[in-house]
């Protein structure tokens, strides 16, 4: 795995405890479809979130969430919608963005959630 794989997965592996510990339950981590991805699927007895998580190191430029760019929000909602069809919940569905700053070894050092970060782009 190379660092900027390990750098993702220690910063899901974060996210989903973070939201373990809040009560929620993960459904489901790395959803694939051809039109995007969704890092975390969970849910709690309220909301069924979608979440896009962004790890940085020491040094990165900018702030992780504004990787999450328009285009990769639609990707995120086109996989969530694709989710929803398989799996449908009568749940407020919610998209989060989660940024994980690690340290020189890869370990997380401080998480920042961001609650309904973005809406649903459906058409």
């Amino acid at each position: 795995m190379d660092t900027r794989q390990n750098r993702g997965k220690a910063g899901e592996d974060a996210a989903a405890r973070h939201l373990e510990k809040r009560g929620f339950v993960v459904l489901a981590r790395n959803f694939h479809t051809r039109q995007g991805e969704v890092d975390i699927i969970a849910r709690d007895a309220k909301w069924l979130l979608f979440v896009e998580v962004k790890a940085r190191g020491p040094g990165a430029w900018g702030l992780p969430c504004e990787a999450v760019t328009p285009a990769k929000q639609r990707k995120i909602c086109l996989a969530a919608a694709r989710w929803l069809q398989k799996n449908p919940l009568d749940l407020q569905p919610r998209f989060d963005v989660c940024e994980v700053h690690l340290d020189a070894q890869g370990v997380p050092v401080r998480l920042r959630w961001l609650s309904a970060a973005f809406d649903f782009c459906g058409d």
